[in-house]
């Protein structure tokens, strides 16, 4: 199924009652590049309220600068990308229609460097550039009468439950054409490899990281469990004549020595850091780490850092920061990290000095920004949060984690009416419309006498109406 998933293996993540859009009749302008837009809108509010997603704005914007690092190269048009990080420790990235990127934090744990992690990213990408999801569409309509709502049912699935669990639902209501159709699909993946690979050398990344990443994937899955479904009936197969295809194609290019990133290296720590099972659990891994052959001994302190950080020991994390940050100073991972064992040692005004130095190199940087709000309320500045937090809502409006927080400042500043309009914004991002309703018509019970706030809140119910057109609630 090519909206898809590059490879994926069995989350863990239990999916719950599917929400398909309305999509109404099928239409030669149906799967216009708009409405493929507005179907991965509609797609992700959806898939926020089944799955358990990351709020993490320091790895969120390292993905996201990557993603459209590659998305620069690659032969999208329509470049309105939207990043969703998925809390699970699987072998997963996915694409849907309308330029949503989703990976499995887990994706991290597997590849060993960022031009791994890119070859999966530009596979993704490639499903999008080349439309295969209207392709299919197209496609299906020729051998049978189109079920939308398989297809999508298969995509959530793949994308919450895993591969095979998706392509079951797929196969369920596809049955008819399953064999033209997987060789279809089938096509669909070596075109997106050819392009994927096409993409990592216009971005200067390593073609032959492409092999290696797939070897890896095929490595993992023989250690997944045995009850899955046929190999000729998945939709984008990890074979060894893949495999085979991708190497060779990467020959044609000289390889060149290994790199290691920095900025990789460390998001790849603050993975380890929210799979673990307990904070100690982390401090253990780390410091074996560093008594072995680290691929970065200055990733591995300070992911160790984060571990000693989360489990109260802020003492002993700021011993450790000390030995990675005064050879860089002003990497913003070790500033965040700073402020964030000042808070566990409630220091929070020298978290707020250190970060607002900061903030004037950097301004509106959102991981900045968003350890400014934190340490401002935990400070009893809630107002100043406040302001900070809604002149931030205006740069990033889709972050649901920001409404989350700046409800809670909102709350803390006794501001009620905000407060109820920042919480509905959150469940509208998080596709649960019925509770954005009920926090806006508790705002407008509040504001009878103020007409400009009736109105606006009286827009965004209208807006709630037209977004449950799309959905099937």
């Amino acid at each position: 199924m090519p909206l898809l998933l590059v490879l994926a293996y069995p989350a863990q993540s239990k999916t719950e009652e599917l929400k398909l859009p309305k999509l109404g009749e099928s239409s030669t302008s149906m799967f216009s590049a708009e409405y493929e837009h507005q179907i991965g809108r509609t797609w992700l509010r959806m898939f926020r309220s089944q799955a358990p997603t990351i709020d993490d704005p320091l790895l969120f914007s390292y993905l996201e600068d990557l993603i459209f690092r590659l998305v620069t190269h690659s032969q999208l048009e329509d470049r309105r990308i939207e990043v969703v990080i998925v809390d699970n420790a699987s072998i997963n990235a996915f694409a849907v229609p309308g330029g949503i990127i989703g990976i499995h934090n887990g994706l991290l744990l597997y590849a060993q460097s960022e031009d791994e992690l890119a070859t999966v990213l530009a596979h993704e990408i490639a499903h999008l550039s080349q439309r295969h999801f209207s392709r299919r569409v197209e496609f299906q309509k020729n051998q049978q009468p189109l079920n939308m709502a398989g297809l999508l049912a298969g995509l959530i699935l793949m994308a919450t439950a895993g591969g095979d669990a998706g392509l079951a639902a797929l196969t369920a209501s596809q049955a008819a054409a399953q064999d033209s159709a997987l060789r279809y699909s089938r096509s669909n993946e070596a075109e997106a490899d050819r392009v994927g690979m096409t993409t990592m050398l216009d971005a200067g990344m390593d073609p032959h990281a492409a092999p290696a990443m797939f070897e890896r994937m095929m490595q993992a899955s023989r250690y997944t469990s045995t009850n899955r479904i046929p190999e000729f009936l998945r939709t984008h197969p990890l074979s060894e004549n893949r495999i085979a295809d991708t190497r060779n194609r990467a020959r044609q290019y000289p390889k060149r020595p290994p790199q290691i990133s920095l900025d990789y290296q460390l998001m790849r720590a603050r993975v380890v850091n929210q799979l673990a099972d307990t904070p100690e659990e982390a401090v253990n891994r780390f410091r074996n780490e560093l008594e072995g052959n680290p691929r970065s001994e200055e990733a591995a302190h300070y992911g160790l850092v984060i571990a000693l950080t989360n489990a109260g020991r802020a003492d002993e994390a700021g011993l450790e920061l000390d030995t990675i940050w005064s050879k860089n100073p002003g990497r913003l991972e070790y500033v965040i990290a700073d402020a964030e064992i000042d808070l566990v040692k409630n220091r929070p005004e020298r978290a707020i000095n250190t970060l607002t130095k900061q903030l004037e190199l950097y301004p509106n940087n959102h991981p900045l920004t968003m350890t400014y709000a934190r340490a401002l309320m935990r400070n009893q500045q809630a107002h100043v949060a406040e302001e900070v937090l809604v002149a931030q809502s205006k740069i990033k409006p889709k972050d649901p984690a920001l409404w989350y927080l700046l409800a809670e400042v909102q709350g803390l500043s006794g501001n009620i009416v905000e407060l109820h309009q920042s919480r509905a914004e959150y469940f509208i991002l998080n596709g649960n419309l019925t509770q954005a309703e009920k926090q806006l018509t508790y705002a407008l019970q509040l504001t009878e006498n103020d007409y400009l706030t009736s109105a606006k809140i009286n827009q965004r119910l209208q807006d709630i109406g037209k977004m449950r057109e799309q959905m099937d609630i």
